[in-house]
């Protein structure tokens, strides 16, 4: 017997999501009614992914729930928000059991381990697909923005952007994927506290979820600023140290899906990183800096230019 739509909800997040004393009223009515942090702002993001699209069609139901979930927590981080509660639009062709246990466990093991709340949400029939909206709370004075970058400020990257490009690179190519690389492309870890702690040094960061180049060039527009970036520092993982060269390098400028930090502080703050990495076992790569000069200039340790070009993930392209 096929269960229902309320069936779904009940059974499988209703009774698994976590709860929060701010969330006044939460499944079961038209809409929640939360009460948000005296005194913080409110930070809201949502994403869409959709099969075929944002992720293999094969890929395992708990690593969908875990990523839909994910990518959101990621653009919080990289507004040093704390995540305080999400929304959840599932469409699935049909209401199979064991596909929702999984993707339920993958979506509540992120959400419980950041105290975030299930409050509310959607399902419906049709091509799989998944919308998440997730909610912060940030401090009035301590907001990090895309327009807030300034020449003689050093670039900073979170761990080993190009890992989640080249598992699906080998995916797509059908050629055996690394265990550790396929790991990041499905299960990505969005870096909150980091993102929380780098907001009082009053930084300027994104998240790294289309590109490395295409992501801070957004943050170069905003600004009204250019950037000089070492390709030779960028971070490589030890799943990809004896990979060819070239291959790393496009996937590091121009893959997306690491869901790492890209960030940017005064030259006199540059200590202050170092010690936050080293409090939150982080690794970070200082791989840049901010000009003036207009556009990005990619070069190599020598001053000669990088001749590779990546122009990052476009939906429309």
């Amino acid at each position: 017997m096929a269960i229902s739509e309320f069936d779904v909800i009940e059974r499988f997040f209703a009774r698994q999501a976590p709860h929060r004393g701010d969330v006044v009223l939460g499944i079961g009515d038209d809409a929640a009614v939360l009460q948000p942090p005296a005194g913080c702002l409110l930070s809201v993001a949502v994403d869409t992914l959709v099969a075929g699209r944002h992720f293999p069609q094969a890929t395992a139901p708990g690593d969908i729930g875990h990523k839909a979930l994910a990518v959101n927590l990621s653009d919080l981080a990289a507004m040093g928000a704390e995540p305080l509660w999400a929304t959840l639009a599932l469409t699935i062709p049909d209401p199979d059991e064991a596909w929702l246990a999984d993707f339920a466990r993958g979506f509540f093991e992120l959400a419980n381990q950041h105290g975030v709340a299930l409050v509310g949400g959607d399902t419906t029939r049709g091509p799989l697909s998944v919308t998440v909206q997730v909610m912060g709370s940030l401090h009035p004075e301590q907001v990090m923005r895309r327009d807030s970058a300034a020449p003689g400020q050093r670039i900073f990257v979170t761990g080993t952007p190009g890992d989640a490009a080249f598992a699906l690179r080998q995916l797509q190519a059908r050629v055996e994927v690394d265990a550790w690389l396929l790991e990041r492309l499905n299960r990505p870890q969005p870096r909150v506290a980091f993102g929380r702690a780098l907001a009082a040094l009053g930084a300027c960061a994104i998240d790294v979820s289309d590109g490395l180049l295409a992501d801070l060039g957004h943050v170069l527009d905003a600004s009204d600023c250019g950037a000089k970036l070492n390709v030779d520092r960028l971070p490589r993982s030890e799943a990809l140290r004896d990979q060819p060269g070239d291959a790393v390098l496009e996937c590091q400028l121009g893959g997306g899906d690491d869901y790492e930090l890209c960030f940017s502080v005064d030259a006199g703050q540059v200590d202050d990183v170092r010690q936050l990495a080293a409090q939150h076992h982080l690794r970070v790569t200082e791989i840049g800096l901010m000009e003036a000069q207009s556009g990005i200039r990619c070069l190599h340790d020598d001053g000669s230019p990088c001749k590779i070009r990546a122009a990052g993930f476009d939906h429309f392209a």
